[in-house]
């Protein structure tokens, strides 16, 4: 797996978002380039469909969101798949999303550091993270921890992921 560097890391805010607001519906949109190894992170109220491939998918989409007791989860999401992909496609992109996952999460976390700044409780909220599959065996949803341990990128829990139920 490739190791998290934050010189590899560009941030964009997207107005009228700031490192204080919004917090529900905070919108992460995480994108990278294969040739160069940089991460490019959009912070917004929306996610930035313009910075997305539309043939390769290979993007990570993070928002926080209130689970049913009213605390913060961030909840992500990677398409593996909508049918446009054969089964032996899928698994190797889902494979390959397994093995980036901690990567995209370091990024995401660790290049909104002032948020968390902001809001230090949230640095103990859970991650999950679902994968978009036709095929159920790529189609599940992951515990992440949470996004302490993606705030020191030279540290990261080897017992990540652990797979919950299919959604």
């Amino acid at each position: 797996m490739s190791a998290f560097n934050p010189q590899k890391l560009s941030i964009k805010l997207i107005p009228p978002t700031t490192f204080l607001q919004p917090v529900e519906g905070r919108k992460y949109t995480l994108t990278h380039s294969d040739i160069t190894a940089e991460l490019f992170l959009d912070i917004g109220y929306v996610y930035n469909y313009k910075s997305i491939n539309p043939v390769m998918r290979d993007e990570v989409l993070a928002e926080w969101k209130k689970d049913l007791h009213g605390r913060f989860n961030l909840v992500g999401k990677a398409y593996v798949d909508g049918g446009e992909f054969s089964q032996e496609v899928a698994e190797i992109r889902f494979k390959t999303f397994k093995k980036q996952m901690t990567l995209a999460l370091s990024g995401i976390v660790y290049g909104d550091r002032p948020f968390y700044t902001n809001y230090p409780a949230l640095v103990d909220a859970p991650i999950f993270i679902h994968y978009l599959s036709t095929y159920p065996e790529y189609r599940k949803a992951a515990f992440y921890g949470t996004p302490r341990q993606y705030l020191n990128p030279s540290i990261h829990s080897p017992d990540l992921p652990n797979y919950l139920n299919s959604p």
